[in-house]
């Protein structure tokens, strides 16, 4: 067993990323943004996993815009090109997983 600390940082700076778990099939990140914060297109080639802990996070995949919240997941498939923005100030995980 691990218990693995993700302290908000977004009081000491702005964005944060942070790798917090590597696997050899699976990584998670911890990504914390302030409203209004972005991270620009990008894509995995692994299976992608998103969990929002606390705000709203707005991410366009594909194209198509969608919003992620505590009460939601959103899964994106190996390579597909994503965005997002954050609407409230947002910590969220990332967890990737081999296909």
């Amino acid at each position: 067993m691990e218990l693995i600390p993700t302290p908000l940082k977004w009081v000491e700076k702005a964005k944060h990323v942070e790798k917090v778990v590597a696997l050899p099939n699976a990584a998670i990140m911890n990504i914390q943004l302030k409203a209004g914060e972005e991270v620009a297109e990008h894509h995995s080639n692994r299976e992608v996993i998103i969990v929002v802990r606390k705000g709203i996070v707005r991410f366009e995949v594909e194209g198509n815009e969608v919003f992620v919240s505590p009460e939601n997941l959103l899964h994106m498939a190996p390579f597909e090109k994503h965005s997002l923005r954050a609407i409230e100030d947002a910590d969220l995980l990332v967890i990737q997983v081999e296909p």
